[in-house]
């Protein structure tokens, strides 16, 4: 495998009732195992899968919006050490799908993403739903980041925010060729929102995006009730690459891993000789708009 390859295991996770933490841990260590067994060396987790830790507090606090963020500030420091044991357990790399964080007096929805050696950073989501805005008041965070790994630069899009194309953009010219998109999603129209953003970004950017869902029911939480989708890994569409430019995908709902080999270096290849040169004709889109 060439420096630039990487594995990648982006889960169809099933959102539980888990009764204590050392469940949760149970859960999420048997499914890292079960990637890393596989070959995978860098994971994705979706979107507010940590939304099943408040089942631990008892229904007063996972009935409650408000109280579920205060109750997961406590568990933070766990989750975040149990991760970074994973991580440096199986060599691997990690994003850890998204936590809600409290940032001085609000709260806002973070992606850590783990080393091999247990180092951690994060990405916030910056594009707010409705129901983050207006009903749980989780506020839209800060800053767009890049991740250096030994196969390549990583960022990631926190589910809606991979549906606006300038924040993509302007991590792919800081280097990026691998975007991870954690979701949550309650409609399969909320699920094809995020596919759909997905995909184009890859198309536009000459890029691969890796999107991982939550799955199933949690009638017991306000917060992700209802959880459909499907894992995916989407590539450019030119030559090299698949036609329809869907590398690898998961039966819908379906709790599992879906696995797919990339090499970042083959997306050079692409963007200097494919058929198109969408990476590059963003320039082209600049002087147009000028001239406008």
């Amino acid at each position: 495998m060439s420096t630039s390859a990487v594995t990648v295991a982006s889960a169809q996770y099933p959102v539980e009732f888990l009764e204590s933490w050392e469940h949760f841990s149970a859960k999420v260590s048997a499914w890292v195992d079960e990637a890393a067994r596989a070959g995978a060396n860098l994971l994705l987790f979706p979107e507010y899968f940590s939304i099943e830790i408040t089942a631990i507090f008892g229904a007063e606090v996972y009935g409650s919006l408000p109280r579920q963020l205060d109750a997961l500030q406590g568990t933070l420091p766990d989750f975040l050490a149990l991760f970074a044991t994973l991580a440096r357990r199986h060599r691997v790399h990690v994003c850890a799908g998204s936590y809600p964080v409290r940032v001085g007096s609000e709260y806002r929805n973070r992606a850590h993403f783990f080393w091999p050696d247990g180092r951690h950073a994060f990405q916030e989501k910056l594009q707010m739903t409705r129901f983050e805005n207006e009903q749980w008041q989780v506020s839209a965070g800060a800053g767009l980041a890049v991740f250096d790994c030994d196969f390549g630069k990583v960022a990631v899009n926190v589910c809606y925010d991979s549906e606006f194309p300038l924040l993509a953009r302007h991590q792919v010219e800081r280097g990026a060729d691998l975007i991870l998109v954690p979701s949550c999603t309650d409609t399969m129209a909320g699920f094809n929102r995020v596919r759909i953003g997905c995909q184009a970004r890859a198309l536009e950017n000459q890029c691969f995006v890796v999107q991982s869902p939550t799955i199933g029911e949690c009638a017991w939480s306000e917060a992700i009730d209802t959880n459909v989708g499907f894992a995916a890994v989407y590539t450019p569409v030119d030559h090299g690459f698949p036609s329809d430019g869907l590398l690898a995908s998961g039966p819908l709902n379906h709790p599992q891993w879906v696995i797919a080999e990339l090499d970042l270096a083959h997306l050079a290849h692409v963007r200097a000789h494919g058929q198109v040169f969408n990476h590059r004709d963003w320039d082209g889109q600049q002087r147009h708009l000028a001239r406008a």
